[in-house]
């Protein structure tokens, strides 16, 4: 068999992405696409929905005839519309701190002239992802992006990724809360929410314990199949155990740690199948 592959029920599931995702993320899925693709498989007919896409990892690895991905971060979302439309980056793509700050001043402009949705916005989000530190999306509560310039020596940034936008026209994109996500009954739900830790300010809104409570109910209401990821803290447990979900618990690597930590760490899998 080849490399990357599995087969599950006489059926070939790919495991890895032709194409990689375009962007860090902290807390990426691309390790546990696997697993993600053998509960998958015996539901490919159905259309899947991320209510939090980040990184589009699972996405990109799942490759699904049909989807609807969804972020609370709109500048997130307007970077994946222009990859849909086949983007090219043209501003100038420099590893410097003058270039950063300068491109981040800019970046926030743009917000605040209502000029979010625009191909410069999506190529300064680029930009600002593969040279910020860490990796790191992170706004103030004036909505203001404020990660400071990172540690790179070298940063293999593309300029043609025009290569994303055969898949990525057969999905659709969205912003906004989990909950608005116009689910139909017989969607696959893959949720993967800012996990329960200190830091939850992906955007400007946060992501408190009462929002994790609001998704899990969500999320317990949907007829159709769902599968959620997130820390596999003690109150997580007891959450999805006591909405009745099948919770498997899995060692995931650290990706970002502000710390240097990189062992791995325990996280879940609630099943709704």
């Amino acid at each position: 068999m080849a490399k990357g592959t599995h087969r599950n029920n006489a059926a070939t599931v790919v495991l890895e992405a032709d194409l990689p995702p375009p962007l860090k993320w902290a807390g990426g899925k691309r390790w546990l696409i696997g697993r993600l693709a053998e509960l998958y498989s015996p539901h490919r007919h159905r259309r899947l929905v991320e209510p939090f896409v980040g990184g589009m990892a699972v996405a990109l690895g799942l490759k699904p005839e049909r989807a609807l991905l969804n972020d609370i971060n709109p500048h997130l979302i307007n970077f994946y519309r222009w990859l849909q439309k086949g983007l090219r980056i043209e501003i100038p793509l420099e590893n410097n701190r003058e270039a950063y700050y300068r491109h981040r001043k800019r970046f926030n402009e743009l917000i605040h002239r209502g000029e979010w949705e625009s191909k410069e916005a999506a190529e300064l989000f680029y930009y600002l992802n593969r040279t910020g530190y860490n990796g790191l999306c992170r706004f103030n509560q004036k909505g203001e992006f404020n990660v400071p310039f990172g540690k790179y020596k070298k940063i293999p940034y593309v300029r043609d990724l025009t290569a994303y936008k055969p898949i990525l026209s057969r999905w659709t994109f969205t912003w906004g809360d989990f909950a608005e996500v116009p689910l139909d009954p017989e969607d696959f739900v893959y949720a993967d929410p800012p996990y329960d830790v200190e830091f939850t300010k992906y955007a400007k809104e946060g992501f408190s314990w009462g929002d994790q409570v609001r998704l899990a109910e969500w999320l317990a209401h949907h007829p159709g199949p769902v599968v959620v990821s997130n820390q596999a803290t003690k109150r997580i447990l007891d959450l999805y155990r006591g909405l009745g979900f099948e919770v498997e618990v899995l060692q995931a690597p650290r990706r970002i740690a502000s710390n240097g930590d990189r062992r791995p760490a325990n996280e879940i899998l609630a099943l709704k199948l």
